[in-house]
């Protein structure tokens, strides 16, 4: 027995007592490999799982390294048990490799000649193959190597992909590092990208993902199709590419429900590319609409299903996800990992912001106590509207004006779900409101006003939660969320992460209902926030309304 931070169970579990003066070094140590659950104030519980040792291999990390870091953090001795299942199980990655054979083409081969005699009698596999080579080779269709590594991902035996790429059609594109230069973070994600040839790289918000998508386009030099969120993200990408590359205006073109340009770097939002008529999406031919050398998915974490398939059919081409967190609601991180590629590079948040490229921020929880009438609504409410109606008490309005009152001096977002509620937030406060229905015109010109300081508070819905540039922002208060989503909470956060021109705090609120689902989903939506080493806060609302909140 050791004095250590970590308890590992036999389980898989991995308890981590936050306040241990280790703690932080044994955060770093198995955040590559282990995914936080839960995170209450005093010990964090952590998970083993094959998904989350199969990115740590893929990624570099070997299960020398993992047995290691559970040892040496360690209370107690770790079950032998264990120690030998996370070295079976990351050894299951790449006993079976896709290559690409100079006679034969696309064959999947095998290390170990037992594993493949295994998978080519799975009779959902069986199709995607061709016929036998030898005893550790068979031949694979070349249309259905993205299917192939679902579906081996699902039965326990992660391919690792060594076909190759195809360059696509040239282009060049190069970096202008005239008056900037990539920070060595954003350079080492480039790097861990290029030598998997496709993936994702894990960014926090305000760390400069534009700027590794920019670098990656530069190694390629090709025609590059760029995906987002949104039409107005996508004329930031536009917009950022042009400052930091030697591209201009005409060679980007925008594929969204306004314009429909394909130049050599094309930019489409998610919504154009996925919507549908009479049950056929209209717009996928943009994918095979050029010989494309690059694709990137932006907040890759959000990929619609089509696109999972689409992606399906495009293996041979390099492919680079961005995100701030892998963390999918929908439990679709195998696909991510399957398709888009497995993640090459992860910064944690905390060291990021120890290097000074993101703000330090403070999270504090306001709990509000519902009045009678309010608890009286929520205890009557139909199960599927409790949410909706705790999330909306008109009670949080006061803490709201409160807290939007005490950063006077600073540009703040008030962010919410329902639109009823945001509206009447911006009436209250007398202030702009985004939401779904604002042009996006009228988003730029507001966007553009808070950036200047002309106005310092914004209303805006969840489309202010992905890629938005608003470097100025620095206090969030959210109001209402999408109950429980974990990427939602730090995409949030995100907004006013960007670093301070006067080297100030952020300050992130989220205003909850004590005592109602509104409480519950907050717990789960920090839980990624947690992992990265952010603490919030718990005050009552009495105190932020009232006069013992200290100043800050």
């Amino acid at each position: 027995m050791t004095d250590g931070p970590l308890i590992v169970q036999s389980d898989k579990t991995l308890l981590l007592e936050v306040d241990h003066p280790q703690a932080q070094d044994c955060r770093m140590a198995i955040a590559p490999f282990a995914e936080l659950e839960r995170s209450p104030e005093h010990v964090h519980t952590y998970r083993l799982t094959p998904l989350g040792l199969w990115n740590a291999r893929a990624a570099g990390h070997d299960a020398e390294q993992v047995v290691d870091a559970l040892v040496r953090f360690s209370r107690y001795a770790v079950p032998h048990a264990l120690l030998i299942d996370v070295a079976d199980t990351m050894d299951r990655f790449g006993r079976l490799q896709l290559v690409n054979d100079p006679v034969h083409g696309l064959i999947l081969h095998a290390l170990d000649r037992a594993v493949l005699e295994e998978i080519v009698r799975q009779k959902k596999i069986m199709p995607m193959l061709g016929a036998r080579i030898d005893g550790d080779s068979v031949l694979v269709h070349a249309s259905e190597r993205g299917r192939l590594k679902q579906a081996l991902l699902k039965v326990g035996w992660p391919a690792e992909d060594l076909a190759g790429y195809v360059d696509g059609e040239a282009h060049p594109i190069e970096l202008d590092q005239s008056e900037w230069t990539l920070r060595d973070y954003q350079q080492q994600a480039v790097d861990g990208f290029w030598a998997g040839g496709s993936g994702v790289v894990v960014l926090p918000c305000g760390a400069g993902k534009t700027l590794v998508g920019a670098a990656a386009m530069a190694q390629a030099k090709a025609t590059t199709l760029i995906l987002v969120t949104n039409t107005v993200a996508g004329r930031q990408w536009k917009r950022e590419l042009i400052a930091r590359t030697s591209l201009t205006e005409d060679e980007i073109g925008e594929y969204s429900g306004e314009r429909k340009e394909i130049r050599p770097v094309t930019i489409a939002t998610y919504q154009i590319m996925t919507t549908r008529r009479k049950g056929e999406y209209l717009h996928l031919d943009v994918f095979g609409a050029r010989d494309w050398g690059l694709i990137v998915y932006d907040e890759v974490h959000l990929l619609p299903a089509p696109i999972f398939r689409l992606t399906a059919d495009l293996q041979s081409r390099r492919r680079l996800g961005l995100t701030a967190t892998l963390v999918r609601e929908d439990g679709h991180e195998g696909d991510v990992f399957s398709l888009i590629g497995p993640k090459r590079y992860d910064a944690p948040w905390r060291d990021i912001e120890a290097q000074g490229w993101i703000a330090p921020a403070d999270c504090t929880e306001v709990r509000v106590t519902l009045t009678d009438a309010e608890r009286m609504a929520y205890a009557t409410a139909e199960p599927e509207d409790r949410y909706r109606v705790c999330a909306t008490a008109r009670t949080k309005f006061a803490v709201v004006r409160s807290l939007v009152a005490r950063h006077t001096e600073e540009q703040v977002l008030v962010i919410g779900a329902y639109l009823d509620q945001i509206d009447e937030l911006g009436a209250e406060l007398d202030v702009p409101v985004i939401q779904g229905s604002t042009t996006n015109r009228e988003r730029e010109r507001l966007y553009a006003a808070f950036r200047l300081g002309e106005i310092p508070t914004l209303v805006v819905s969840k489309v202010a939660n992905f890629s938005i540039d608003l470097p100025e922002a620095s206090v969030a208060i959210q109001v209402s969320g999408t109950f429980g989503s974990r990427q939602e909470e730090a995409q949030r956060l995100g907004r006013v992460l960007r670093p301070k021109s006067d080297g100030r705090q952020a300050h992130f609120y989220t205003v909850v209902s004590r005592d109602t689902l509104d409480q519950d989903y907050a717990a789960h939506r920090q839980r990624f926030l947690a992992e990265q080493g952010y603490a919030y806060t718990i005050v009552d609302a009495d105190d932020v309304v009232g006069p013992a909140l200290p100043e800050v």
